[in-house]
């Protein structure tokens, strides 16, 4: 995901836990230009390959029917620190198996990442989630130590235990789900890896709220890459002293909650309402669980992308370039992309007038569609009370950024890896 503020210099843009380290959606920071990263506050990131976190089944267009309520309310308004584009919704965390639970606001809704990652400050002490143990002997005796997770993200990191709890959204339940808690006491100051890569976003204002809900076209944040190798800014096991970077199975690993649901789990749709080209000051959408598995849910006449296995990638052709790193993010709050023609203004772009560009969306399997959007002056749209802009850009290079102003007046559906939906099995973007 990226978040962008004027004040705030860019540093790659794109979403962090697509996926990276070979395996998995995940929070390579300093992804190479084609790899986005987890980004909750500022600029976006390339990540790398996803793996599932559970076996695929086979290629099948049947999906299993639902009647479970799945709906989430999702919503665009003023935030505390004035960040405009940020898409938050409410989550519900549980102590696994129990109804001791307790439901938090201000959880931005991120298409670019996998897995929940909530503040430490944000949960009730009373709501003591179980931590995921660390191995014997890596970084102390048996039974001592815990996992810890460093996410990195395009504006900066997160950094807390790995946890266990019951996520409930709409009607659904995600049983014993994998989740950060982002600046938990459980665990020591962030190791030094982490902590060089950019804001510390261990606070709600650097967070720019209380968590981040990845629901990216993956399963686990890393995948078999963490599984198989001890990797820098990935899995650490901490006693209370020290932390070393260490391997985690991917059933352990910080989960897309949807992927855990016992129905409407191979993907999401969003749907928000179009917003006027100065903007709006609040704008109330849905985010509805399942692609084919209810009648709120179905494709209809979208256009389906498949995107890269590995990468979560799809392609833009602009301005007679072709950008191959190109992926769809409700967690950017505008959109990034390049260009020789549009002047700047810090990072955002500022043309003296509105202008009017065309971009072909395509994927390897030949599906294509053309997408007309809009640039405004962002110090402008910035300077009004309005929080919610379709015409928010800013530069990028190498890759293409459709962020949340791509999102406003759209269905957009995000698919699982390897699950079965009605245009055959994910990951992929249909809109």
């Amino acid at each position: 995901m990226t978040i962008r503020t004027l004040c705030r210099l860019p540093l790659i843009a794109v979403c962090l836990l697509l996926h990276a380290c070979g395996g998995g959606s995940g929070n390579a920071t300093t992804a190479s230009p084609a790899a986005p990263a987890p980004s909750a506050a500022s600029t976006p990131a390339p990540a790398s390959a996803p793996v599932p976190a559970s076996a695929p089944p086979a290629a099948s267009n049947v999906v299993v029917q639902s009647a479970t309520p799945n709906v989430q309310p999702i919503q665009v308004t003023r935030i505390s620190t004035g960040t405009r584009n940020m898409l938050q919704t409410s989550v519900t965390l549980c102590v696994p198996g129990t109804n001791k639970c307790q439901t938090i606001d201000n959880i931005q809704v991120d298409t670019g990442s996998q897995g929940l990652r909530v503040l430490a400050s944000a949960l009730d002490p009373s709501i003591a989630l179980p931590v995921v143990a660390g191995k014997a002997g890596s970084a102390g005796s048996a039974g001592s130590s815990v996992v810890a997770e460093c996410a990195v993200f395009g504006s900066g990191y997160t950094w807390g235990a790995v946890r266990q709890a019951d996520v409930r959204l709409a009607g659904q339940l995600a049983s014993a789900t994998s989740v950060q808690l982002i600046a938990d006491l459980a665990v020591p100051a962030a190791a030094t890896d982490c902590s060089q890569s950019g804001l510390p976003m261990l606070t709600a204002s650097n967070l720019r709220g209380n968590g981040i809900l990845g629901v990216g076209p993956f399963t686990a944040d890393c995948g078999a890459g963490c599984a198989a190798s001890a990797m820098p800014r990935w899995y650490y096991d901490c006693t209370s002293s020290a932390c070393s970077a260490t391997t985690v199975a991917v059933a352990q690993q910080v989960t897309n909650p949807v992927a855990r649901f016992a129905t409407d789990n191979n993907g999401v749709l969003i749907e928000l309402p179009a917003v006027p080209p100065e903007g709006a000051s609040t704008v109330a959408g849905t985010m509805t669980f399942g692609i084919g598995s209810q009648a709120n849910n179905l494709l209809g006449s979208a256009t389906v992308l498949k995107s890269n296995s590995i990468t979560g990638y799809v392609s833009t052709n602009f301005g007679g370039s072709d950008y191959g790193s190109s992926f769809i993010d409700s967690g950017s709050n505008g959109l990034f992309f390049p260009s020789t023609t549009l002047p700047s203004c810090g990072v955002w772009y500022c043309p003296a007038t509105t202008q009017t560009l065309n971009a072909t969306l395509s994927s390897a399997t030949g599906a294509s569609a053309a997408v007309s959007f809009s640039v405004a002056k962002a110090t402008t749209l910035l300077s009004s009370t309005n929080n919610a802009f379709s015409n928010l850009a800013g530069p990028a290079s190498g890759y293409f950024d459709w962020g949340l102003p791509f999102f406003y007046g759209r269905r957009v559906f995000t698919a699982l890896e390897g699950r079965a939906t009605p245009a055959g099995n994910g990951p992929y973007y249909a809109f």
